[in-house]
């Protein structure tokens, strides 16, 4: 056993997961696993750089995680930087700032890179099922989205294919849905480049293989959360929740069609998502209605284990 310490920088949020981790049974035990909002990729894709603010902002919670891996003695840490690192002119102060707390250096992965963490990550953690076949992966974040495909857990599990296109709930949220609520022009622009940038995906992963969706990361549970219309943000009761396709359909154009005040009275969002949870809840609708048309699945899995599950698992396997 082996206890490891994971941290995912994206676009929108900074995460920690503090795990023991046991290759050789197959067991990860979280020890500590928090999400703070920090908005890294803030501006990033209209001026291609990382503001002071938001520098800074992602530096005061890395020295808190810090912290925590230090006071749960770990052995291991490895940071892992997503979209908005990749994109920014700049990203050195950000390399260079987090290599200064963590200790050791940050890794912009590719998207691809990116994909397969999120799919081993998710696939470790399934529920038992009766069918065999390819799974689907796909993780919408606030700068990208990632989509794998690889081979069910217990032939292997291997990825078959991956495609990370520059789809999230930041990114679009800052091009198209400015309007509170969104209008109706603005969200056709939007889905118009989600269409697009699935067609994209599409020629590259072959999504009528797929006997199982699973979506991962923050879009994709809130989105659950909603369907389920929970009292207050259970990762219990989201992780493995198994929903028909209508039923994520109507929860995420419910999202996307509120107003900023009505979203933030939800008790299961948090606060830095209620402004960008409609974009990313319109990238989910849209990656849910091409899947389900494509290889004809009528239910979609959530899963709480995502890139920073697969980013532990790495540090416990190398």
């Amino acid at each position: 056993m082996t206890r490891v310490a994971a941290v995912d920088c994206g676009t929108n949020s900074l995460r920690l997961l503090v795990a023991d981790v046991d290759p050789s049974s197959g067991t990860l035990v979280d020890v500590d696993r928090r999400t703070e909002i920090v908005r890294l990729g803030e501006g990033v894709d209209a001026t291609g750089r990382l503001s002071d603010e938001a520098l800074e902002r992602t530096f005061a919670v890395a020295r808190f995680y810090a912290a925590i891996a230090v006071e749960t003695g770990v052995r291991a840490v490895r940071v892992v930087a997503t979209s908005a690192s990749r994109d920014a002119a700049d990203a050195s102060r950000f390399t260079a700032g987090m290599q200064e707390v963590f200790g050791v250096p940050p890794q912009v992965v590719t998207g691809d890179e990116e994909a397969a963490l999120a799919y081993a990550g998710a696939v470790r953690a399934l529920p038992e099922r009766g069918e065999r076949g390819p799974v689907l992966v796909v993780d919408v974040g606030g700068g990208s989205t990632e989509v794998v495909l690889g081979e069910d857990p217990r032939d292997g599990g291997a990825v078959l294919a991956a495609r990370s296109v520059d789809l999230g709930s930041v990114r679009l949220t800052e091009r198209y849905l400015r309007s509170d609520p969104p209008a109706p022009t603005e969200i056709e622009r939007a889905r118009a480049e989600v269409d697009e940038a699935l067609d994209v995906v599409a020629e590259a992963v072959p999504l009528d293989k797929a006997t199982l969706l699973v979506g991962v990361a923050g879009t994709v549970t809130t989105v659950t959360a909603h369907a389920l219309a929970l009292p207050a943000y259970d990762s219990d009761a989201v992780d493995g929740a198994e929903l028909p396709v209508p039923a994520v359909r109507a929860a995420c154009g419910d999202l996307l069609g509120r107003t900023l005040a009505q979203r933030s009275e939800l008790p299961y969002l948090e606060t830095g998502r209620v402004d960008v949870i409609g974009a990313g809840a319109l990238v989910w609708g849209q990656v849910v209605e091409r899947v389900h048309r494509a290889a004809g699945l009528t239910t979609v899995l959530a899963s709480e284990h995502d890139v920073l599950d697969g980013i532990a698992w790495s540090l416990a396997t190398d």
